[in-house]
């Protein structure tokens, strides 16, 4: 989908990258503020206490980090479910960008390549409040719809590959990086309730 929603790819389509990409972010928000609100509701049937919440919290990331680095033969539950490739040709630039954002910000509707997505909606979860859930799936909303903003220079083929390139280099860092901060957010809350 990044390759897809560049100037370049507007460009061929006759669309505006600007506003694809808009769409892309609002419909980002708007899908992870939906989902957060749903698991935020159903949060509220869960038995009142903080401290159960945060280390309940805690195990679960660090159950996501250890899935993610496939230890013991866990891995994220996924499908095989990607956003609709002929929407690209179907609908206005506005309308695929909005439903790829959605999708993509909701979390579960496509493929999960990490378990951080998890974790993020267990947190939703967690904090009981359909407000709280809004604003974590909104917030996880903004990154994923933001992610054509990486391909805002990709104005020729030849920058499109070197996109795909820098993709494939930093993809392992990425992944790191993922896990790393998992596993600082574990201890600080878990720190947290010990102190």
């Amino acid at each position: 989908m990044l390759a897809s929603i560049t100037p370049l790819g507007e460009r061929s389509r006759n669309q505006r990258f600007g506003i694809t990409t808009s769409a892309h972010l609002v419909g980002g928000v708007l899908g992870g503020a939906a989902v957060g609100f749903l698991v935020g509701l159903a949060g509220l049937a869960l038995p009142a206490g903080e401290t159960w919440r945060l280390v309940v919290f805690a195990a679960l990331l660090a159950v996501c980090a250890a899935a993610d680095l496939r230890i013991g033969g866990l891995a994220p539950p996924t499908h095989h479910r990607q956003v609709d490739q002929l929407w690209l040709h179907r609908y206005r630039g506005w309308a695929y960008g909005a439903g790829f954002g959605a999708q993509l910000g909701a979390g579960f509707l496509t493929i999960v390549t990490s378990a951080v997505v998890y974790a993020t909606f267990a947190g939703a979860v967690l904090c009981g409040s359909p407000a709280l859930g809004a604003l974590v799936g909104a917030t996880f909303g903004v990154v994923r719809g933001a992610t054509p903003l990486l391909a805002a220079r990709v104005d020729s083929p030849a920058r499109l590959a070197v996109l795909h390139r820098r993709i494939v280099r930093h993809a392992g860092a990425a992944s790191g990086a993922t896990v790393t901060a998992q596993l600082v957010l574990a201890a600080a809350v878990l720190g947290f309730v010990v102190s």
